[in-house]
Parts: C-alpha cells; sequence; structure tokens
C-alpha cells in the first residue's frame, strides 16, 4: 500500500459531524486496497464495533460508493465514486493554452510532464501529458497534492509561498519522508528552497520515490508572481544523462507556459 493511499485515522475535529469522517474514511480504506478489505478490517482501522461497522456499509453500499463482493466476503469501491473522479478533473481542467504548453514540453523533453497549481491553501497537479517511454509515477495524477516538499514542482510553489504562509502550510501537512533522500529538517528545506528562488529552477533527485528524478520551473502571472509550475519526472539515470537539455526544456516550457497565462489561460486557480 502506497503511505498516499490512503490517511491515517485522525481525532475528530470541533464542528465535524463524525459519523460523515468516518463515511469518508471507510471509502478511502476501501479504495486503498486492490482486493477490497474486509468488514472486520474497516471495523479496526475506525475503531468501531461490529454492528456500527455493518451500518455504515449499508449505507455505502445503499449510495452507491462501495459494493460487497459477497462470494469473497470483502468490500470494494462501487462506481459513484467515478462520478467524484470525473467532477474534480473537470474543476482542475486547465485552458488549453496550457495543455498545449505541457504537450509541447512533453514532447521536447520525451518525458511525462506536468502543470501544477494552488488551489486555495494546496499545491496540487492540475494537467499531466504522461510518457508511453518514460511514464510518470502513479500516485501523481491530476489532483495529487502530497509531498510538496519532496517533489520539484512542489518545491517551486513553497519557495514562492510568503514565510508566513509556508510555516502554516508546513505546519498543518508535515515533511513526511518518503525515502532516504527526502528533506525533512526545516532549516535544510529553507536553504534548498531560497536555492530554488535563485535559480528559478527546481530539482528533486530520488526524494520522492527512488530512482526518479524531477525539474520544474516557475509560471508567472502578468504581475509577475508565481502562479503555477512546469515539470517533468524520468527515471534518475535518463535524467542525470540529459541534465542540461531537459533543464533549457523545462525553462522553455515554463516560458510558454508563462506567455500562454499572459493571454487569459491561468488556469483552475490564480490566487496570488
Amino acid at each position: 500500500m502506497s503511505p498516499f493511499d490512503a490517511a491515517p485515522s485522525q481525532p475528530p475535529v470541533a464542528g465535524t459531524i463524525q459519523s460523515v469522517s468516518r463515511a469518508l474514511r471507510a471509502i478511502e480504506f476501501v479504495a486503498a486496497s486492490p482486493e477490497g478489505v474486509t468488514a472486520k478490517e474497516i471495523g479496526a482501522h475506525l475503531d468501531l464495533a461490529v454492528p456500527s461497522t455493518y451500518h455504515l456499509l449499508a449505507t455505502l453500499i445503499e449510495s452507491g460508493y462501495v459494493i460487497h463482493l459477497a462470494q469473497e466476503h470483502r468490500y470494494a469501491l462501487g462506481y459513484r465514486v467515478r462520478l467524484l473522479e470525473q467532477g474534480l478533473e473537470r474543476q482542475m481542467q486547465v485552458p488549453s493554452q496550457i495543455a498545449d504548453a505541457i504537450r509541447r514540453l512533453h514532447l521536447e523533453a520525451d518525458a511525462a510532464a506536468y502543470y501544477a497549481v494552488y488551489r486555495e491553501i494546496e499545491v496540487v497537479i492540475a494537467h499531466v501529458v504522461d510518457s508511453k517511454r518514460r511514464p510518470r509515477v502513479r500516485v501523481l495524477d491530476v489532483g495529487f497534492h502530497e509531498a510538496t516538499h519532496a517533489t520539484a514542482f512542489g518545491k517551486v510553489m513553497l519557495a514562492a509561498m510568503t514565510p508566513e504562509d509556508r510555516e502554516e502550510y508546513l505546519a498543518r501537512v508535515g515533511l513526511r519522508r518518503c525515502t532516504d533522500n527526502t528533506i525533512v529538517e526545516r532549516p535544510t528545506l529553507e536553504v534548498h528552497l531560497a536555492q530554488v528562488r535563485k535559480s528559478g529552477v527546481a530539482l528533486e533527485v530520488g526524494e520522492f520515490q527512488n530512482g526518479l528524478s524531477c525539474l520544474a520551473a516557475p509560471v508567472l502571472s502578468p504581475a509577475g508572481a508565481v502562479i503555477a509550475s512546469v515539470a517533468i519526472s524520468l527515471p534518475s539515470p535518463d535524467f542525470a544523462a540529459r541534465r542540461w537539455e531537459l533543464e533549457r526544456a523545462v525553462r522553455h516550457g515554463a516560458l510558454v507556459a508563462t506567455r500562454a497565462v499572459s493571454r487569459g489561460g491561468a488556469g483552475p486557480s490564480d490566487r496570488r
């Protein structure tokens, strides 16, 4: 199971409806398992008694978000979950000029290419052009908003935040260790982000996933503020062999996207 697939159990937050929170956590837990899960496993994950677990599952089955695989005695995602995914994709859809810029970057770099934006207080991938020869990591898809400190596109966005915004954001999400190379000390990260601001590019080698490298550059608003980032990812040996060629491609991709923004293609969110 990927560390990004399901959130760990959290204590209830004041002002929230605990039953709704449990239902959402149950859906996430079911989604994290490729073969489905048992009622006992769901109950243990939610710290629920058996009768309450079955009541919750009956509600989710009735709503279409979970199905019961009777022969396997397991529970799996229902088909209405697809509606949520489709809705997110519609809301995150980028203008055609931006999509064209990311596709051009993908072709020039011969790698998976990404466009990440600010969405309120989150940093999230809004568009992906995958590469058949050098495919993206499975979790790096539209809507991915984890591990900003361990991805190049996330570092660009973190570096552009005010110190106060960055402090608040990192205090909330933390610095999760994804690999042995992940930067998890705040002072070290701040030094790294200062270099990102100075150089205009962000690089990570094996920080998000072993054997994978990512390079990103900022996309600017007409006023000169960072509002997004473009990035590529590919196996680290390929990256090392083409380092400077790829940096030129990413910088050019960011410039093309910035020009698209100036023509009115800002993307799903432009909070800055």
